[in-house]
């Protein structure tokens, strides 16, 4: 660089552009290619190698002759150069195409696919920067040597055979007849529009020639469907236009359901037997809605109970609170219990179920009001306990009743002391859970044990009193003046000291439970007596002697 030019850069001027070759813009096309996998364009930005200057400016100066390179004798832009000394594909200048070169290249994709190339198709197997898209636009329009006026899927259809969809053979009704019957002797079924593949015509399915026939096309008017056709020609039935129905042939069918099932029919109870192309479903909607032939505000349920007696679920008998005791009546005098929602069917009134009952008297309805339920007329009209209506408790009733326990079996009672005796239906358990929790009238955050300990004293198992090291050594030494030893763990209970024993004791001594350090044992602490009583008895020796 020149000093003129060096000052330049410094400056940030720009210096003049040097002189070009054709080796040195291959030089630089080169690197680029190897730095990107791709060969430069006129748009692809500045020269990596050369700073000053772009690809789009290398162009320019091929076409105009500039930077010495007038006179060359070389291509005239970047993409011409690029073709004639590295071979790069150039789309304005692409190779001629032939017949025989397209067929060979779609037998090839057919062989490695299996299918034939679709004029919208990705890149040509064997020919690297072709698309089957390039080549059905040139076919068409008579580009790279091609006579024109042709396509992709004709020129395939003319030499392979191919089906073209675009120019698709002509239809018949009798054609599509013919293969519906072969249809129906191999399936057992008539053809519809979802059943796939016609047998017997590669390329055709239902779903194509349905819309064949319905909106025209192939030789076809249009107008029509498959069904259609089936129906008005063979007289196949068409599930858009079933046959009209009769009330006495429902009645019919409803009959021989019953005599085959044991049970009459309903709208869910599936296909009529006696016409397997009816199911009960469609007869209670064309009743519902007047299709068919048939007047419209009626229901399958409605035709039997009118027609044949059968109880209809939807307009029940009213029901009354006396009807419902007449029936628990019966049914404890039968079974010795009082009905429950779960006890099924109610013998004295065939058709009803305890469950129907129970929700009309909780919902209301069938002559009843909302807001009750048969638990609830059982406590009411018979005297029954109701389990979610339970009466109110107090702290004074349940000691009365402990007391009474107390005097019975000599102990104060427990959650798991069972039924109490003085209230039929009551459980020691069920208090303390509503002592517990706060129901049936208690404030709730106390026990059935708490309540004993509080208003009788008696010692609550849970909660134990707590122990200090000078009691339980007292404890220990009455133990060893009454045995001769100290005592352990397995020693029992501790005399004169109602439900301590000495388990419980070493437990706490052990987990720092009921106010004790922790991290201690009975044997530790009577080895620590132990010692401190050989100190003083040696201290004593000692002063003795002295």
């Amino acid at each position: 660089m020149s000093k003129f030019a060096g000052r330049q850069h410094r400056r940030g001027t720009r210096p003049r552009k040097a002189d070009l070759t054709i080796e040195r813009i291959l030089a630089w096309a080169d690197a680029h290619h190897r730095r990107t996998g791709a060969w430069p364009k006129r748009t692809s930005g500045p020269i990596v190698e050369a700073p000053w200057d772009t690809w789009g400016i290398i162009d320019s100066s091929l076409s105009f002759g500039n930077r010495g390179l007038r006179g060359t004798g070389g291509p005239q832009s970047l993409a011409r150069l690029l073709l004639e000394r590295r071979g790069v594909r150039h789309h304005l200048a692409l190779p001629k195409l032939r017949e025989r070169d397209i067929l060979a290249w779609a037998d090839t994709h057919f062989r490695r696919t299996g299918r034939w190339p679709r004029s919208r198709g990705g890149p040509v197997f064997g020919a690297p920067g072709e698309t089957w898209t390039a080549i059905n636009v040139a076919l068409i329009q008579g580009l790279r040597g091609l006579p024109g006026r042709q396509s992709l899927p004709q020129l395939l259809a003319q030499r392979r055979g191919v089906r073209n969809h675009r120019a698709l053979p002509r239809l018949s009704e009798r054609r599509i007849l013919s293969w519906a019957r072969a249809h129906q002797r191999a399936t057992g079924q008539w053809p519809h529009q979802n059943s796939g593949p016609v047998a017997g015509a590669p390329g055709e399915v239902w779903r194509n020639i349905q819309a064949a026939l319905l909106s025209g096309g192939r030789g076809l008017s249009g107008g029509s469907s498959i069904a259609r056709l089936l129906g008005d020609r063979l007289g196949v039935r068409s599930r858009r236009r079933p046959p009209s129905l009769s009330i006495d042939q429902i009645l019919a069918w409803a009959d021989a359901h019953r005599k085959r099932t044991g049970e009459w029919p309903k709208a869910h109870s599936g296909q009529v037997h006696e016409a397997p192309h009816e199911n009960w479903l469609a007869i209670d909607n064309a009743l519902y809605q007047g299709l068919r032939g048939l007047s419209a505000g009626e229901s399958l349920a409605r035709l039997l109970n009118r027609r044949r007696g059968v109880r209809n679920v939807r307009q029940l008998p009213r029901l009354t609170i006396r009807n419902i005791l007449a029936w628990a009546d019966d049914h404890h005098r039968r079974t010795g219990r009082w009905p429950t929602q779960d006890d099924g069917d109610i013998v004295a009134a065939p058709g009803e179920k305890w469950r129907n009952v129970h929700a009309s008297l909780v919902r209301g309805g069938r002559g009843l009001p909302a807001g009750s339920s048969l638990a609830q007329i059982l406590a009411d009209g018979r005297g029954t306990r109701n389990l979610k209506r339970l009466p109110p408790l107090s702290e004074r009733r349940i000691l009365a009743w402990a007391d009474a326990h107390l005097r019975r079996t000599g102990e104060w009672p427990r959650h798991k002391s069972g039924p109490i005796a003085e209230a039929p239906g009551e459980k020691w358990v069920n208090v303390d859970a509503a002592l517990r929790s706060g129901v049936r009238g208690l404030p709730g955050g106390s026990s059935l044990a708490r309540l004993l300990s509080k208003k009788r004293g008696r010692r609550n198992l849970t909660r134990p009193p707590p122990l200090t090291l000078a009691q339980i050594v007292t404890w220990a030494r009455a133990h060893r003046r009454r045995t001769g030893r100290w005592p352990s763990v397995s020693s029992g209970a501790i005399g004169g000291a109602p439900d301590e024993n000495w388990r419980a004791v070493n437990a706490a001594l052990t987990l720092g439970l009921r106010g004790l350090a922790g991290g201690s044992s009975l044997g530790k602490l009577f080895a620590s007596l132990d010692r401190r009583r050989d100190r003083s008895l040696r201290a004593r020796e000692r002063a003795a002697s002295t």
